[in-house]
């Protein structure tokens, strides 16, 4: 019996290759917006990254892109309140939104990052994907499900990205699955496969790639 949500398939040869090709082409910042007036035109393919502060966001984005600082980690969590978009070859942009979840930053920074958000994700026609990263040492947190059910409000498809994988146990994976499979069958809006992710090791990046080079 197939479990819900299973983890990606590794990528055949021939995937393996088409989203190497992708990433090995330009990749390049565009622009950081503060407001909906500020985004680009939606005649691009786009996909998205979204994930709690210190989920491993900024890594991930680098190590897919194949790049060490496309994407700039805050040390400060919450310092960054811009979507940052990037041109992913011709036809394309991969968008970084701010991380949430965190503590220190104003409230009125907050809400103000909470309404562009909703507005992004509701708003948004050429957005494909939603990626949400999820640490795999903590699994779904309350304020990722909030995330999350905002994608479904929005009807907008996320797929559940599991980061920082080489820093748990073999044995701890499967508890860490159960978790996570038993918390996105209550959202409509979950794309049914997993991805599991080390950026300092490599592993699910070839998957990752191949999938965002598969969506049109």
């Amino acid at each position: 019996m197939r479990l819900p949500f299973p983890l990606a398939d590794e990528p055949d040869t021939v995937e393996r290759e088409v989203g190497r090709k992708l990433f090995a082409g330009e990749v390049d910042f565009l622009k950081g917006v503060v407001a909906m007036d500020g985004l680009p035109p939606d005649d691009r393919i786009e996909v998205c990254f979204a994930g709690r502060s210190n989920v491993g966001k900024s890594s991930l984005i680098n190590a897919v892109t194949g790049r060490k600082a496309l994407a700039r980690a805050s040390n400060t969590p919450g310092r960054t309140q811009e979507i940052n978009y990037f041109t992913l070859g011709d036809d394309r942009y991969v968008v970084d939104l701010p991380g949430y979840g965190y503590a220190n930053a104003p409230v009125k920074i907050v809400e103000k990052w909470q309404s562009l958000l909703k507005h992004y994700l509701s708003g948004r026609a050429s957005l494909r994907r939603a990626f949400v990263l999820i640490d795999s040492r903590h699994g779904i947190k309350p304020v990722d499900e909030e995330i999350m059910t905002l994608l479904d409000k929005s009807a907008v498809t996320f797929q559940v990205v599991l980061t920082k994988a080489d820093k748990i146990k073999p044995a701890q994976h499967d508890t860490l699955l159960q978790q996570v499979r038993e918390k996105l069958s209550k959202h409509p809006a979950a794309y049914p496969e997993l991805v599991l992710t080390s950026s300092e090791k490599g592993e699910g990046i070839p998957t990752l790639r191949s999938i965002i080079a598969s969506i049109t």
